[in-house]
């Protein structure tokens, strides 16, 4: 039996991914749970920030975008950039796009991937013996990469293709990591965004959200909603804002899934060149286009509801071991300032960190270039082990801010499998 290519993740890109895998025929492996990170780790009552357009997962043929779902639920079509997209709504339509596509997801989790090889000699002969369990390859060769199950079922990809998201890269900084040496927790003193789903937790207590961006103000304003007296934190004057609504935006600008601007149309529709920029302007690029800004509709629901406090920088947090967590933080005017609450939410966003991915083996590890913890990738999505694939956040600093978001599917899934497929033709 051909070996298959393994796809780590369930999420938009790795469904995406391995709708194009099965369109041209390639055996495909796809692990996780559907849409996890979304079901999971956003808060009830979610709206997504992007606009319909830019909420389109890619597939190989039509009729399968947010408003083919729509009109299959039987629901109001989601189209214009005024409409706006509930993340229930957007977890059933990536489950609706599993149903149709990727009909053989397999719900367990990849414990370990290792290159063929890098594994001992004996363990080769004994991969190559057989005994694998389904799908397991016979090549004769050391090529490829063997992959462990939680099953306990180990078998041998062709290629793998990394599509976790944002599994495990949740970023804490370190004053407020200091705060937290065993993690952060939803019933420690402070929590990160992505580990709360039900905010009702905090009603008739008294809350800070660190972060200026959709994750923060959007949390803020949620848990207000649910009788939360908030305060949101963050660094800067001018820090927190909104963007214009469609109506307001210039109209002779090009449009893009992001808004009407040049450098949004660039990004968008022609990552080609940007993995070949110095990799400052990448990074850079990366952490500021598209930054911290609340969407258009959150500005009503959080004026007047939440407090804001914009300061210079956040000095350090203490933990319950004082009574309630608590900020210091240096003012904008230079002085120091404590600021307590009940409970304190990072809301920090995320970053790339190979050590993260801890399912991929050391030695494939040390093999990887790396660009600031982030692989660095060719042609295709391909890293620098040769069949090894990153799409999705992993690829942002190669591929630009698109990868950040859903509509990157558009541009990644069909250039990683026309490469991962010439390749292994």
């Amino acid at each position: 039996m051909s070996e298959p290519v393994a796809v780590i993740g369930a999420g938009p890109f790795g469904l995406s991914t391995a709708a194009h895998l099965r369109a041209r025929g390639i055996p495909v492996r796809v692990f996780g749970e559907p849409m996890v990170s979304w079901r999971a780790n956003m808060p009830e009552g979610m709206l997504l920030k992007s606009t319909p357009a830019a909420s389109n997962i890619d597939a190989p043929q039509p009729g399968y975008g947010l408003v083919d779902y729509c009109d299959a639920a039987g629901i109001p079509r989601l189209v214009t950039d005024e409409d706006i997209v509930p993340v229930e709504t957007f977890v059933a339509y990536g489950e609706w796009f599993r149903q149709r596509l990727v009909p053989e997801l397999e719900r367990v989790r990849v414990v370990s991937v290792d290159r063929r090889a890098d594994l001992p000699e004996g363990r080769r002969r004994r991969r190559r013996a057989g005994g694998g369990g389904p799908g397991s390859g016979s090549g004769s060769g050391p090529g490829g990469f063997e992959l462990k199950l939680d099953s306990g079922e180990v078998f041998t990809a062709r290629a793998v293709v990394v599509a976790t998201g944002l599994s495990g890269l949740a970023h804490l900084p370190g004053e407020l990591a200091a705060a937290v040496p065993d993690g952060p927790s939803p019933t420690g003193p402070v929590s990160h965004s992505s580990q709360l789903h039900d905010l009702s937790r905090f009603s008739g207590r008294e809350l800070i959200v660190v972060g200026a961006g959709q994750s923060a103000l959007e949390t803020a304003a949620l848990a207000a909603e649910k009788g939360a007296q908030v305060r949101v934190v963050a660094r800067g004057k001018g820090s927190v804002d909104f963007g214009a609504p469609p109506w307001q935006q210039p109209s002779l600008r090009p449009e893009s899934p992001f808004g009407r601007a040049w450098s949004l149309w660039a990004l968008t529709y022609y990552p080609h060149p940007y993995r070949h920029l110095p990799p400052g302007v990448r990074h850079f690029l990366v952490r500021s286009v598209l930054g911290p800004l609340g969407a258009w509709w959150l500005r009503a629901r959080f004026e007047g509801k939440v407090q804001v406090s914009e300061v210079s920088r956040i000095i350090r947090a203490t933990g319950e071991a004082a009574g309630r967590p608590a900020l210091t933080v240096r003012t904008l005017g230079g002085g120091v300032e404590e600021l307590s609450a009940d409970h304190i939410v990072a809301a920090t966003g995320y970053r790339v960190d190979l050590a993260a991915l801890d399912f991929l083996g050391h030695e494939l590890r040390t093999r990887l270039a790396v660009s600031r913890g982030t692989p660095r990738l060719g042609a295709g999505f391909s890293s620098s082990v040769p069949g090894l694939y990153f799409t999705g956040l992993p690829a942002a600093a190669s591929y630009g801010p698109v990868m950040r978001f859903v509509c990157g599917t558009e541009f990644a899934s069909p250039r990683l499998v026309r490469h991962l497929a010439a390749r292994h033709r």
